[in-house]
């Protein structure tokens, strides 16, 4: 993937190391209008996994160009209060995918170990937070790897990784 810089977008990678090699799972990206969205490369291209969240408070999750999700949630365009779910994202393969990860492409990059995202274990949570609370997405017998949170704007972005093992 080629990515171009745009002037007040922020994006995040989660990517599996592999023999030094940076193979992008996910990436997240905020836009300079404020609204997000999460990208999930896979091999068919024309699958386009994502899930948008626009600014009226519109949020879709799509796969193979058709709406699986719809649903509306709070505004972005005003005083941001809780936290939302904007999806979690599972069956991994990052390097069957094979979209190297380029560090200089993204503000941030979770680097998660071999074997923790994989096609049958391993997910990737996306959660926007009011600012100073806790995320909400928990999920039963479930170990969380790593949890990061984002505080270059409001709401906070926060991505959890997890598996069930």
């Amino acid at each position: 993937m080629k990515f171009k810089q745009v002037l007040g977008e922020y994006r995040y990678a989660v990517a599996v190391r592999e023999n030094g090699d940076l193979w992008l799972a996910l990436w997240i990206k905020r836009s300079h209008k404020g609204e997000f969205f999460v990208m999930y490369p896979r091999v068919d291209r024309e699958w386009d996994v994502h899930a948008s969240y626009h600014l009226h408070g519109q949020l879709h999750i799509k796969s193979g160009n058709q709406k699986k999700v719809e649903t509306k949630v709070q505004p972005l365009n005003g005083v941001f209060r809780g936290t939302v779910d904007v999806g979690t994202y599972s069956g991994h393969d990052p390097k069957v995918v094979g979209e190297v990860c380029d560090p200089k492409d993204f503000n941030s990059v979770i680097d998660v170990a071999p074997g923790v995202l994989m096609p049958d274990n391993g997910s990737i949570a996306v959660e926007l937070v009011e600012p100073g609370l806790q995320p909400t997405v928990s999920f039963a017998k479930a170990k969380i790897i790593e949890r990061e949170v984002f505080r270059d704007f409001v709401p906070w972005l926060v991505v959890t990784i997890w598996t069930l093992s």
